[in-house]
């Protein structure tokens, strides 16, 4: 618990007790009982009357605490000691739910730090010293002990099982290897080993998404923002109609003076805006808070506002909608000698380029050939094998067979291997989408919203994968103005839209869009000019954050129409002149009370779709051509 909300629980203890003494005393008919309804007064409401106070004298604006205040005075005014102090107990426990939600929503990141170590085992001479992380250069070696805190981001010398949780919500280790990247903050599950140093303490992943919260925390949602402005009127208007109604209802409807201030007062109560003002804050940080457990970062409340009212999105393909690395998706030989797949292998696992790790990957229960292979610039590679020549490379002008031209036409890489200029066998790699993407895409086309794929590959690869992923639209060979272009043109035609990257060549289109979302494995200028970041390359995070806007869009309009109707209900009751202020007191707080406990709802989290077992997920064809 916080100092600030420790304190608050506190005043409003000391208040009931005080309230409760005062009550008994009253009953007893002891003359003192006004006494303790006063200290209830001060013990629960001085913290409020005093922000009150302040904001008048030094920002000349008014608010609800002030309008509390001058309520609890007026009833003790009038002799009603008891209800002044009621109206105090339940103002003053509605502030503490209210500092409780606030805080609440900060814990997890609260949480967040404290699993960031302060110190590290540097690696002097060989031996370990322990240095605060924040002096750590550029270069350092750092040991990680078994079970212990990644201090600092850094390049691992050695292999071990990584919890990424804090940083990805991912529950699931992820194995790492030599020359991986490891981040500071995540948890070494496996073997001790040594890590060099990339990046200072400020400019770790692990401090940006502190930075990212913290100011998503501070920055309030437009909802906010707008009712934050017109609570200062809306008080303004409240004091001016209390004095109005008194004289009024005296002077024209003959009601006693007694009357007339006792309905002045309980005007006040009732009239006070202080469940509409917390309509918005309490949910809004509570989803923030529900988002950075799942690793989804939001950098402000206006961008799950906006999110909520999402008509179109635009995807990256490779990286975002695709796994960003070749893979085998079809293979056919023309001979039964089982040399050519060992072939295959055997000359693939002597190259380092991406297509030959796909390929090599493909064959790897093969068993290698000793052989002498030469790369032929712009062909591919060359070897001799029984007095026999075996090319294996792209397709050559006179090599033609109607599965190079199909797979041409699908967007495929297709890579031949041939015996003395004979093919003997065919294999295509492509780029596969990540799991559950088709799934992601029909989940937003439900909603009514328009997907669209902005790739700089070439048209027959983008409309293939379009294709099979069920996309409204698509552009093939976009260069990054292109992309923006494309993206101000689907936000003049759909107002609010989204763009979803994840490299360098994506950041223009993301600051340009309603809502640039970076994906968290993608560069670090993709993240900075971005509104939320996915912390784990997982589609299915931006299914989540969307329909968690989504609920908190309902909570806060819910909130907004259930105040206003206790506000016009209370208010009308008071004018019939059946309403007291104990009541009054009551149903205004109450709904306080309820609106923040509505709002502390987007705490919980939300439950996962139907249907994404990554089992039965894959239904696009080229995931079982790759199979």
């Amino acid at each position: 618990m916080s100092k600030k909300e420790r304190n608050a629980f506190l005043s409003t203890l000391f208040c009931l007790l005080f309230l409760i003494i005062g009550k008994i005393l009253s009953g007893l008919s002891q003359p003192i009982y006004p006494l303790f309804f006063v200290l209830a007064i001060i013990s629960g409401g001085w913290k409020q009357t005093y922000e009150g106070i302040s904001e008048l004298v030094h920002d000349r604006t008014l608010n609800v605490d002030l309008l509390m205040a001058l309520a609890a005075i007026g009833a003790c005014l009038i002799g009603n000691w008891f209800e002044g102090a009621m109206l105090t107990f339940i103002f003053c426990l509605s502030g503490a739910l209210e500092e409780y939600a606030t805080n609440k929503s900060t814990k997890e990141i609260t949480a967040l730090m404290n699993v960031a170590p302060n110190d590290a085992l540097k690696i002097i001479d060989g031996e370990h010293v322990t240095v605060p992380v924040e002096e750590l250069a550029l270069g350092d070696y750092v040991f990680v002990p078994k079970g212990a805190a990644v201090p600092i981001d850094g390049r691992m010398l050695g292999a071990s099982s990584i919890d990424e949780s804090a940083i990805s919500g991912e529950s699931v280790p992820v194995e790492k290897a030599i020359d991986d990247e490891a981040f500071g903050g995540t948890i070494n599950l496996g073997q001790a080993f040594t890590l060099e140093v990339t990046k200072t303490s400020n400019d770790t992943l692990f401090a940006q998404i502190l930075r990212l919260v913290e100011n998503a925390q501070n920055e309030q949602s437009a909802t906010a923002t707008f009712i934050e402005k017109i609570e200062n009127v809306y008080v303004k208007i409240v004091l001016i109609a209390v004095p109005l109604m008194i004289l009024l209802t005296h002077f024209l409807l003959d009601w006693s003076f007694t009357e007339s201030f006792y309905r002045g007062m309980v005007l006040l109560v009732v009239a006070s805006p202080c469940a509409l003002v917390a309509s918005a804050t309490p949910a809004t940080l509570a989803a923030i808070s529900n988002g950075a457990k799942k690793g989804i970062l939001f950098k402000s409340g206006k961008t799950l506002e906006k999110l909520a009212d999402l008509r179109a999105i635009s995807f990256d393909k490779t990286g975002t909608l695709t796994q960003g690395k070749p893979r085998v998706t079809d293979y056919k030989t023309f001979s039964d000698d089982p040399i050519v797949p060992q072939l295959f292998y055997s000359m693939e696992r002597q190259s380092t380029h991406p297509l030959a790790v796909a390929i090599t990957k493909f064959f790897k229960e093969e068993e290698a050939l000793e052989l002498q292979v030469e790369e032929r610039a712009g062909f591919g590679l060359e070897t001799t094998y029984q007095e026999q020549t075996w090319l294996l490379g792209k397709p050559t002008e006179k090599q033609s067979h109607p599965l190079i031209e199909q797979w041409h036409e699908e967007g495929k890489t297709v890579v031949v291997l041939s015996k003395n200029e004979q093919v003997i066998a065919l294999l295509a790699l492509m780029d596969l989408p990540k799991p559950f993407t088709k799934e992601v895409i029909g989940y937003f086309q439900d909603q009514e919203v328009e997907t669209v794929m902005l790739t700089g590959d070439n048209p027959g690869a983008a409309k293939y994968v379009a294709q099979q992923l069920g996309l409204n639209d698509f552009h093939g060979g976009c260069l990054p103005a292109d992309k923006t272009d494309l993206v101000k043109q689907q936000q003049a035609d759909y107002t609010v839209n989204a763009m979803v990257g994840d490299g360098i060549n994506d950041a223009p289109a993301l600051a340009t869009a309603s809502i640039g979302i970076a994906m968290g494995e993608g560069t670090d200028v993709a993240m900075e000019v971005s509104d939320m970041v996915l912390m784990k390359n997982d589609l299915t995070k931006l299914m989540y954050s969307h329909r968690l806007a989504k609920k908190m869009k309902r909570i806060v309009r819910q909130n907004i129409l259930f105040s206003l109707s206790v506000i016009v209900l209370l208010i009308a009751s008071n004018f019939l002149q059946f309403l007291t202020l104990p009541l009054g007191v009551v149903g205004h707080e109450g709904s306080t009370i309820l609106v923040i406990l509505n709002g502390l709802r987007m705490l919980m989290p939300l439950k996962e779709m139907v249907n994404l077992d990554e089992t039965k997920c894959i239904e696009c064809p080229l995931y079982k051509a790759a199979q």
